[in-house]
């Protein structure tokens, strides 16, 4: 099951991290792991604490894990961020020859990992934080950027100030079919839960300003509506970032799953989309039925 691993043991020099710089992120930016391999990309975990029990994400625990719990039980997981002290020590660990890292974590506005990893940087001046303002493959989309960055040589520097000013660009939000999860997790009432299922409404939550928002609802079925809002979130296409866009779910079916990288190609058929599963994090607050579409706007 492990899914990350930062051992320098296992560390591999990489040609597109020149210039020393190593890219890593917290484990909400749900990337998947051919991205992980191909950008040579560093992952810290969140702590997920279920039924009294205390996992790490990605490597003993996964969402299939916590749906089943949750359908035994009823109770679902609270996520934790790593500690300062987990901070210093990875950061220690990879400034040790002397690299820089550009670290990313989940909106400050959501967690306080942000919090601990900016006080863990202050002693080490070859690390710089970045806040993604956003959650899941929202982060991952300046992540990927970060490597690309750096293997063209820019400096950690340049390239967490250049992420920095892409954060307002990313345009990250989810449909979801059923807000049990939402209600369960304290994140919506049980009288708006039981409106929306009762009039089969399907919530568009979107990120902005680095907090969960309520967008647009979709009445009716969730395969039918999940279309129409790809469509909506991509409009024509023309301001949308083609060299990557995310379609990143919480356990939906591969059949259904390339049905909608489809219908982006459709829209921009040159576009480079990858398929994500989501992480604890996003997959405790939001439920198995959840999907999003996830891109960089041009400007």
């Amino acid at each position: 099951m492990e899914k990350y691993n930062h051992s320098r043991k296992q560390k591999v020099t990489c040609k597109i991290m020149s210039k020393k710089v190593i890219i890593a992120s917290d484990s909400t930016t749900d990337l998947n792991n051919e991205l992980i391999k191909r950008y040579d990309i560093k992952i810290v975990p969140l702590t997920v604490n279920l039924g009294g029990e205390q996992y790490t994400d990605g490597i003993d625990i996964n969402p299939d894990m916590i749906y089943k719990y949750y359908e035994d039980n009823g109770v679902l997981p609270k996520t934790a961020a790593p500690n300062i002290s987990d901070f210093e020590d990875f950061f220690a660990e990879y400034t040790a020859d002397g690299e820089e890292i550009v670290f990313f974590t989940i909106s400050s506005e959501m967690s306080s990992t942000h919090n601990n990893a900016r006080l863990a940087a202050e002693n080490f001046p070859g690390v710089h934080v970045v806040d993604t303002r956003n959650l899941s493959t929202g982060g991952g989309l300046l992540v990927v950027a970060a490597a690309e960055m750096a293997k063209e040589g820019k400096n950690a520097a340049e390239i967490a100030e250049a992420c920095r000013n892409m954060t307002s660009r990313v345009d990250a939000s989810f449909i979801i079919d059923n807000l049990e999860f939402l209600h369960k997790g304290g994140r919506c009432s049980a009288v708006a839960a039981f409106g929306a299922n009762l009039l089969q409404l399907k919530p568009c939550i979107a990120v902005h300003e680095g907090k969960m928002m309520v967008g647009k609802k979709y009445r009716g079925k969730f395969d039918i509506n999940v279309l129409k809002y790809i469509a909506d979130r991509l409009e024509d296409g023309s301001n949308v970032n083609e060299r990557c866009i995310f379609i990143t779910h919480a356990g939906l079916e591969q059949e259904f799953l390339e049905g909608c990288v489809a219908k982006v190609k459709e829209i921009i058929p040159t576009a480079e989309v990858h398929i994500t599963r989501a992480g604890c994090t996003i997959s405790s607050h939001c439920g198995r039925s959840t999907i999003g579409v996830l891109f960089v706007h041009k400007a």
